[in-house]
């Protein structure tokens, strides 16, 4: 429980936070009829997945405690009006959390609660892992008092975990009929405490279904009646307490689903709890529960493939005298039965066996449509199969084969996968025993009971998944990891043992999520029904979002299991653990030939070796594969191997109802991004749990609402290209087809030439490498489209810690490259239209490169090349091939094909199109930082003016380059002369668009080098030179031209740079090193380290953008922990363990991210912009897609949402929001002068005035400081300046005078000690850039803004 310290901490945090119950608006007068009714719609699995969801309950508070819910009285978002204008002009809720304390102050419970510390969260896991299958409940349940009674993490114990103790109880009793009372005891017990509210869980339905059925079980009229010393309830008891808490009586119903062990006790506790409700006299809550336990008849539904010709699929030629073998699947999907058929007498052609694995899959989503009917949750859990189940089949096959044939020995060593399959039966057997030997010791060497709560044993982790299960982890994922790193065959050991465990953890936790999976009800958003909806952005439109989404989250607790995060300790320890056997265990054997005798050798090798490298001056331990398995591993590769963990999904992805429950059925996905950013998911949590992040949630579930299918004509055409196996546009060949670099004669004596020649090898491996991965690349992206062709499917998207939103399938999706797009197509087709054959001519233009012209003339371009058209799209690669020549080469061969399509059916206009078409905006940073400060000249390079023809500024700044270079090829300039003539728009593109994001020299030195690789013109010895010269010239031009957005870069940098090195008020004495223990009189306080002012500065940048999503930048710098395993001793980042920020890259970092939080920001204000009107809209960040019969209308909506955005003074709230957040937060004075960072404020305009004696002070620390060079005397130094910076306290403060409204005076007052050393962070911001005269609602007539 909080104690009261705490409570008073909260409601004072909470007094600074906008309040969510204005918005979040309920209502109070509805019946328990009615609850019913509403909370009915979802609680039988097999209800349609679309179902509208209403609100029957206020918002639980499922990760916070209720003292930290705001209960404010203001209405700040969203106005009743729902004009997105006014809503935007508003200022958004503020999320705020204390700052993370440094790792070595004593524990603060408020500071607990939002960051729990790594040994919590060990124990929460050991809890978990004991619960499980009941490996070990007395230990479970003595770490878990030993949590309560310490207080340590009590706000991770939360209701599914109790529910997980009262189940464990009950099945123990089940278990153990000797200790059978002591564990129902025990249960009651805790039962008791929580119904109290002596604990900080309260019981839900699932709660009072154990209890009912551990009362049903070993009541006094059973067979096996308790005799307890503790009250136990009877069913009318409990009952009463469900209705005292109302809980609707129906949603007991999946409860006793999942608590029943089968389905005559899941009848029999139902038929006990409707016996008991007619007894208590409420005959029409016997009704409600007789209907939702209704069974429900699943209608067999149609094939609606029956019509649909078959794809002609990928096959390969199958070698004579080849065994045909037959593989029959059982109903699982498990091998049943691998048999031969006999030997092939002629040539067969067959489809491969991942494909073939593939279509199986697809038959049984077939045949699952049929059974099932509209059911599509059932369908896509089909598809959610774990990954390993469907390795293990792919592996076996390989084996069994091979054993048919008898050919292993004559093959020079085994194919990969049937190495593979001989390890896996070895790992199985050795983890099997090391599994049974280690429970053994942990069994015989138990734990006292207070190192149970300290100490963490592995037996309960490596027991939670099946040995064969494990072994498949661990070889799949080391082999996947081959040549990650920076290690040439072979991976960082840390790595590795972090990923194996990452592994294990996951397939746990999948596992769970199968057993206790539900059906999700996806609740209706404004616009999408046949009925009027409110606006997004009105009060009523949020209620509903807010109230649907809590309908959906009150559905998923039913179900919900505990589950508790592994930390980076136990993943390694468990990582450790198995890849320690599979280095045992796993062989190759290598054959060798004596040239003197002829006689073969042979021998086994390990197939794993642990070894040492020094990567980047430091020793690293790694894991190296035996030269065979790594020439194996780049012949054969084991991508295919491994099914894919995140597939486009069969139905409309689950909505998302908090951070971590959206998108797929079972697979755990998270709404954002973040790694070891625990402060980021804090606030994302806090966010939505105060109701902040409806619309974000809502953009998400629109994004991932999009219908999508592939498109079978780019496809044949890949595929042909693929099977053909040579060099074709961006596809890669089958082998590298150039040379290997010939070494020129006698470059063994001429450095020069030998250090080109290696520099030429260098180019020419990695392009070699390049090459393959490039290849595996396509080859999944093809397998992926060859399972989905026919087939409806969606991606679920999630975002980035800033707000933008993506794809979560990784390999094929809209965001992908230009192959990946071409074979995507929408799924719901839209008639053209006049507007949209216009606009499908202007998108093929755009694709061509012929997008810098009007939108007349683009039109006109596609007309004149009709006849290439029609050629591309009937013979695409037998006739001319014009559409290679594109920009986008598949993206326009398939807008040929549909072009085409449309002029040769009946009537155009009314061809039902699907092909996606774009609307992209000119480099949208640029676009951004020009509305920002009124630019007017930046604002015509990037087409935010009206014109009669699209400006492009990257052909602009190539021009000036030109010129610059011409003025240099006259002085002399060598690089000048080699880059002559050679610069185009493409040179220059990223680095102008990358510029406003913040790239440095460095980048746009890599980025130029890249693009001139492609001219073999320049000699590849000269071209680092070259992309210096062309870097420096570019980001020179770019200065010039644009003044307004390196003005406002420069405001955000200095602004970030002040939060960065700031310090909470509360945390100042800990800073200058005193503490608040007593001391003598006259003697001075007590001094901690020197360095106490570094280590206190743990203020992140953070800012709220106009949607409500809180964005903390994750930058910290990294502090390793030491952590002993089998195999050598790790260092690993702990994320729990919160470091100070990195205040040069939180500076450095902000400007591009707050850009990036603005577009899309701009994008999820399309997107439901979109939705509310009924428009088709899917999206890559700053390039918007819908059909073309609705661009028009897209078009408007997105110069709107830009608009009404930056008409809301983005900066002045921005600046608004930085004061009110850090109001509190100090700043040393000793920062002032690190980095000349006061000489940048005042260059800014602040007017920064220091007392001369505080300025020489500091001066002179830091020179003492620069002085020193042994780290004691450096140390003693340090802490000789923090005693001189201690002035004696003035009579009388004094203030200088300040003549700038921003300026700022260090006042030498006394404040504990602390004066002279800080400053209000507050009173430092520099002023706003100026802003210009352009006015941002010009663009609504700019026709090429977005084009």
């Amino acid at each position: 429980m909080l104690t009261s310290t705490c409570k008073k901490s909260v409601r004072s945090l909470d007094a600074t936070l906008p309040s969510s119950s204005s918005y979040i608006r309920r209502t109070s007068t509805r019946t328990d009829h009615d609850r019913l009714r509403a909370r009915r719609r979802y609680s039988s699995a097999t209800k349609k997945v679309q179902a509208p969801a209403t609100a029957a309950q206020s918002a639980p508070s499922h990760s916070l405690p209720p003292p930290f819910v705001p209960a404010g009285s203001h209405d700040p978002f969203p106005l009743a009006s729902g004009h997105l204008n006014s809503f935007l002009r508003q200022r958004a809720p503020l999320t705020i959390i204390p700052t993370p304390l440094p790792d070595d102050t004593s524990p603060n419970q408020l500071n607990d609660f939002f960051f729990p510390d790594s040994r919590s969260q060990d124990l929460l896991a050991v809890i978990d892992t004991c619960l499980n299958e009941c490996y070990d409940v007395p230990r479970a349940r003595d770490v878990f008092e030993s949590m309560r009674i310490q207080g340590r993490g009590e706000f991770l114990l939360k209701i599914p975990l109790f529910n997980k103790f009262l189940q464990a109880y009950g099945a123990m009793a089940a278990r153990h009929e000797q200790h059978r009372d002591q564990w129902i005891q025990e249960a009651w017990l805790l039962f008791n405490r929580m119904e109290a509210g002596d604990e900080n869980a309260v019981p839900n339905a699932e709660t009072y279904a154990i209890m009912t059925l551990l009362w049903k079980r070993h009541d006094p009229a059973s067979n096996a009646p308790i005799s307890v010393s503790v009250p136990y309830r009877s069913p009318v008891e409990l009952l009463r307490m469900v209705m005292a808490r109302d809980i609707p009586l129906v949603s007991l119903i999946p409860a006793c689903a999942s608590v029943a062990e089968d389905e005559h006790e899941k009848d029999e506790l139902l038929r006990l709890i409707s016996r008991t409700v007619a007894a208590m006299g409420y005959p029409r809550l016997v009704h409600e529960l007789s209907q939702a336990v209704e069974e429900v008849h699943v209608i067999q539904a149609p094939d609606h493939l029956k019509d649909v010709p078959h794809v002609k699929p990928v096959v390969r030629l199958r070698p004579r005298g080849e065994v045909e073998t037959e593989i029959q699947f059982g109903d699982d999907g498990s091998v049943r039965e691998v048999s031969p058929q006999g030997d092939v007498k002629e040539e067969v052609f067959e489809v491969p066996y991942n494909l073939r694995r593939l279509r199986t899959n697809l038959n049984k989503l077939g045949a699952s449509h049929r059974a099932l009917g509209d059911d599509l949750w059932a369908r896509q859990r089909l598809l959610e199969q774990s990954v390993y189940d469907v390795a293990v089949e792919r592996l076996k096959h390989e084996h069994q084969t091979l054993e048919k044939l008898q050919r292993s020995s004559t093959l020079g060593g085994k194919p990969l996968r049937a190495l593979m399959w001989d390890w896996h039966q070895k790992l199985t057997k050795r983890i099997e025993d090391d599994i049974s030997v280690l429970v053994q010791e942990e069994a015989q060497h138990p734990l006292s009971v207070s190192a149970r709560g300290s100490q963490i044993r592995l037996g309960s982790f490596v027991s939670l998944l099946k040995p064969e299960k494990l072994s498949l982890i661990v070889i799949l994922e080391l082999m996947n990891l081959q040549g990650t790193g920076g290690v040439d065959d072979g991976m960082k050991i840390a790595r590795a043992l972090l990923t194996v465990g990452r592994a294990v953890e996951d397939e746990y936790k999948a596992e769970m999520s199968r057993r206790y999976g539900i059906p999700m009800p996806a609740y209706a958003t404004p616009g999408t029904g046949a009925v009027p909806r409110p606006s997004f952005f009105s009060a009523m439109g949020y209620e509903m979002l807010h109230e649907r989404r809590i309908a959906a989250r009150q559905e998923l607790d039913r179900a919900e299991q505990f589950q508790a995060p592994w930390t980076y300790q136990i993943r390694l320890k468990v990582g450790s653990f198995l890849v320690d056997c599979l280095m045992d265990v796993a062989t190759v054997e290598r054959h060798t030939i004596d040239r003197r005798t002829g006689e073969n050798y042979s021998e086994h090798q390990p197939a794993f070796v642990h070894a040492y490298e020094y990567l980047r001056g430091h020793k690293l331990g790694v894991i190296k594969l035996n030269p065979a398995v790594a020439k194996r591993l780049s012949r054969d590769s084991v991508r295919e191997t491994i099914h894919p963990r995140q597939l486009p999904m069969l139905t409309k992805p689950r909505p998302w109802i908090n951070v971590q429950d959206g998108g797929y059925l079972t697979t755990k996905t998270n709404a954002m991004r973040y790694k070891e950013a625990v402060e980021q998911f804090v606030y994302l949590r806090q966010a939505s749990e105060q109701g902040k992040l409806e619309l974000i949630y809502a953009g998400l579930d629109v994004l991932g609402s999009m219908p999508w299918r592939i498109n079978k004509d780019i496809f044949d055409v890949v595929l042909q290209v693929w099977n053909a196996g040579a060099r074709f546009l961006k596809i890669p060949p089958v082998a590298y087809e150039q040379p290997e670099p010939v070494p020129p004669p006698d470059y063994e004596a001429d450095a020069r030439l030998k250090s080109v020649h290696m520099q030429r090898m260098k180019d020419w491996a990695n392009a070699k490498a390049n090459c393959h991965s490039e290849r595996c690349s396509v080859n999944y992206k093809l397998e992926i489209a060859r399972a989905f062709l026919g087939e409806t499917f969606y991606f679920p998207h999630n975002m980035d810690f800033r707000g933008r939103a993506y794809p979560v399938p990784p390999h094929l999706n809209h965001i992908g490259d230009d192959l990946s797009r071409g074979l995507l197509k929408f799924g719901e087709a839209k008639p053209l239209g006049e507007s949209g054959l216009r606009w499908l001519k202007i998108h093929l233009s755009n694709l061509y490169g012929f997008d810098k012209a009007s939108f007349t003339e683009r039109a006109d371009f596609t007309m004149a090349h009709l006849d290439d058209i029609y050629d591309s799209a009937e013979r695409p690669l037998d006739g001319r091939r014009w559409w290679t020549k594109a920009d986008d080469p598949w993206q326009c061969l398939a807008t040929c094909i549909e072009l085409r399509a449309a002029l040769e059916s009946p009537d155009p206009l009314a061809f039902a199109s699907t092909l996606p078409v774009h609307q992209d905006g000119t480099c949208n940073g640029l676009q951004h930082y020009a509305a920002l400060g009124g630019d007017t000249q930046g604002a015509a390079q990037v087409n935010l003016s009206v014109t009669d023809r699209p400006s492009d500024v990257y052909t602009f700044v190539a021009n000036m380059l030109d010129e610059a270079i011409a003025r240099d090829v006259a002085r002399g300039v060598e690089e000048a002369k080699i880059i002559q003539g050679k610069i185009t728009r493409k040179v220059v593109k990223q680095t102008v668009m990358t510029t406003v994001y913040g790239v440095t020299f460095v980048g746009a030195r890599d980025q130029i080098e890249r693009q001139l690789r492609e001219k073999t013109d320049i000699p590849p010895e000269s071209r680092f030179q070259v992309s210096s010269y062309v870097a420096k010239q570019t980001l020179a031009a770019i200065g010039d031209l644009f003044n307004g957005a390196k003005a406002i870069q420069n405001w955000l940098t200095l602004s970030a740079r002040l939060i960065a090195k700031s310090i909470p008020q509360d945390r100042l004495q800990a800073a200058v090193g005193f503490t608040s223990a007593p001391r003598a009189p006259g003697r001075l306080p007590k001094r901690i380290a020197p360095n106490r002012i570094q280590k206190e500065q743990m203020t992140s940048v953070i800012w709220t953008t106009a949607l409500g999503l809180p964005i903390v930048q994750p930058y910290r710098k990294i502090k390793r922990r030491q952590i002993m395993t089998k195999i050598q001793s790790v260092f690993i980042s702990d994320p729990n363990a919160p470091s100070e920020v990195n205040a040069t890259k939180q500076s450095s970092a902000f400007p591009p991210n707050f850009v990036h939080s603005l577009d899309a920001t701009h994008m999820m204000l399309t997107a439901l912009e979109c939705r509310a009107a009924g428009v088709t809209f899917a999206a890559v960040h700053d390039s918007y897609w819908t059909h073309a019969s609705t661009i028009d209308q897209m078009s408007s909506y997105i110069r709107d949402t830009f608009i009404e955005l930056h008409s809301s003074d983005v900066l002045q709230r921005l600046e608004a929001e930085f004061r009110s957040r850090y109001a509190n937060h100090k700043l040393p004075v000793l920062s002032l002068f690190s980095g000349k960072l006061i000489e940048k404020l005042r260059a800014a305009g602040s007017s920064v005035v220091v007392p001369k004696e505080v300025e020489d002070q500091v001066l002179s620390e830091i020179a003492a400081d620069s002085e020193e060079d042994s780290p004691s005397e450096n140390s003693d130094a340090q802490a000789r300046a923090e005693v001189d910076t201690i002035d004696p306290p003035p009579s009388k403060p004094r203030r200088n005078d300040v003549n700038s409204e921003f300026g700022v005076d260090v006042v030498k007052g006394d404040l504990d000690g602390t004066q002279g050393r800080f400053v209000n962070l507050v009173d430092l911001f520099p002023p706003l850039p100026k802003k210009g005269d352009f006015e941002v609602s010009t663009i609504k007539h700019s026709q090429y803004f977005f084009s």
